[in-house]
């Protein structure tokens, strides 16, 4: 089994992508409450993105599990290009229409698309990625969970960020074996 775990909460107020948003206390309180459920897990390694955020909360965690962590840029979220880590208010009516667009092919400021986001996860399952990860916690992005949902379902794919509930803090397990996701709590 391995485990997938959204980062906690960053500060909302800033576009996420490959920005460099710390966790907010809130987002720290949301880790507080996964630690305990994390230790029962035998987890032997963390794999995180590269991203502030979810190395903030690999470290964080890591605290009580101390365990190897592997920083890997495969686990990243959608690059939101010239959006990355901006001031929201600071957007002009463009860029919060392209910021919110429902159309899967289009770039989000000039970086990937969600299709491009698909499709860079699809290589990793097809390339054989998540072979040698068996009991590892991966820290990762709503995204990149929701993609692996998309995948392992045989689901259309769509920008509906809320379709599989991946919520701050929210913790999945993947059997890869039997390419199957789903969420634990």
């Amino acid at each position: 089994m391995i485990y997938l775990l959204r980062h906690g909460l960053d500060d909302e107020n800033y576009v996420g992508g490959y920005s460099n948003i710390s966790l907010t206390q809130e987002g720290y309180n949301q880790l507080d409450y996964i630690i305990p459920k994390l230790e029962k897990l035998n987890i032997k390694k963390i794999y995180t993105s590269d991203i502030k955020r979810t190395i903030d909360t690999s470290n964080y965690i890591n605290q009580e599990l101390n365990l190897q962590i592997n920083i890997d840029k495969n686990l990243r979220e959608l690059d939101k290009g010239n959006l990355n880590g901006r001031l929201k208010s600071s957007l002009s009516n463009e860029e919060i229409m392209n910021l919110n667009t429902t159309n899967i092919d289009e770039t989000i400021g000039n970086g990937e698309s969600m299709r491009d986001l698909y499709n860079r996860v699809k290589k990793l399952l097809n390339e054989g990625y998540f072979n040698d990860k068996d009991l590892s916690l991966i820290v990762t992005h709503r995204g990149f969970i929701n993609i692996l949902y998309f995948i392992l379902n045989d689901i259309n794919l769509s920008m509906n960020k809320g379709q599989f509930n991946v919520t701050h803090g929210s913790m999945h397990a993947l059997d890869i074996n039997k390419k199957r996701i789903k969420k634990l709590f």
